[in-house]
């Protein structure tokens, strides 16, 4: 391999070959919460979240759906030319709603011609198969492809519990089952950097999204935003950051273990600038992502290159 990108598998080249054309995402603000927030499981939400639910670049929740849509659109079509748009409920957890209000949301989506596809961010703990089942019947009726991101954060459920997640591995395993059974796609979201997580749980995270078939994934370089428990615990130093450099070697090892089926949507974030106390090690998220290709073109690796351990590895290993 010669070439960046074919080192990975990147989510706006898929787009590009499945629509002939580049595609581009709408944020989207509704009005819901989280049941870490709420008291259903918890309050005050996970460590690394701020009372905007992680979610920026939104429009106001008090601008109607298809009206932030419109705008985006507006906004986007005079800058890039684009033309087709997957509208993107980013913040909370777009599905913690009563049904009723869910199933509204949705459809006030789909009322323009040029949304191909719809993206929905939320909690592995507020998926089940009524809701599925709706999305399903919009995905067939509208020819609109629904996908459902899930925040895993991290297949480490001891950390999972440190950081005030209230849900564990299982839930998240249960959610990616769900889904598959209504032909819906998945995205995985994780966060590579969270405080003691270390390059296994990065490698077994790959592992366990692989061995799940789930169809994207977001990786997440941890950002710190005012009003945080992290940045509490930041300010006062009762928590520790991995390196920049440790940040790159996790994310080549997760590509290394992933399926080379899985799509990357992300490889770094980036946060709100006037509200972040610690962002990618003071450096731009496309310099990080810049400097994670290079490494994988240094190491001459790629997506894939350890996708060996499923279908009887040990079986492989003696016999094959």
């Amino acid at each position: 391999m010669n070439k960046v990108k074919e080192r990975y598998n990147i989510y706006s080249q898929y787009l590009k070959n499945k629509y002939g054309e580049k595609v581009y995402k709408l944020p989207i603000m509704t009005v819901t919460n989280c049941p870490n927030r709420d008291g259903t499981l918890g309050w005050g939400g996970c460590d690394f979240c701020d009372e905007m639910g992680s979610g920026f670049n939104c429009l106001s929740s008090d601008t109607s759906i298809i009206e932030q849509i419109r705008k985006n659109k507006e906004y986007v079509k005079a800058r890039y030319k684009a033309k087709l748009f997957i509208a993107y409920f980013q913040a909370f957890s777009n599905t913690y709603l009563p049904f009723d209000q869910f199933k509204e949301n949705i459809l006030e989506a789909t009322k323009e011609p040029d949304i191909i596809e719809i993206a929905i961010s939320t909690r592995p703990d507020c998926i089940s198969n009524q809701y599925l089942e709706f999305l399903q019947s919009i995905q067939k009726t509208k020819n609109i492809k629904i996908n459902i991101e899930l925040g895993l954060q991290t297949a480490n459920y001891h950390i999972l519990e440190k950081i005030n997640r209230k849900h564990t591995l299982a839930e998240f395993i249960d959610a990616v089952l769900r889904i598959k059974t209504k032909e819906l796609t998945t995205t995985a979201h994780l966060i590579l950097n969270l405080p003691e997580s270390d390059m296994i749980d990065a490698i077994e995270s790959a592992k366990i999204i692989s061995a799940l078939k789930v169809d994207f994934a977001k990786l997440h370089s941890l950002y710190i935003v005012e009003g945080s428990s992290f940045a509490q615990k930041l300010q006062t130093n009762q928590m520790t950051l991995c390196s920049k450099e440790e940040y790159i070697d996790r994310v080549v090892a997760f590509l290394e273990y992933l399926d080379p089926n899985i799509v990357i949507q992300r490889l770094v974030a980036r946060g709100p600038r006037d509200k972040t106390i610690f962002e990618n090690w003071n450096q731009s998220w496309w310099a990080i992502k810049q400097e994670i290709e290079s490494a994988l073109e240094e190491r001459d690796t790629c997506q894939g290159r350890y996708f060996n351990y499923l279908d009887g590895k040990a079986l492989k290993l003696k016999f094959q």
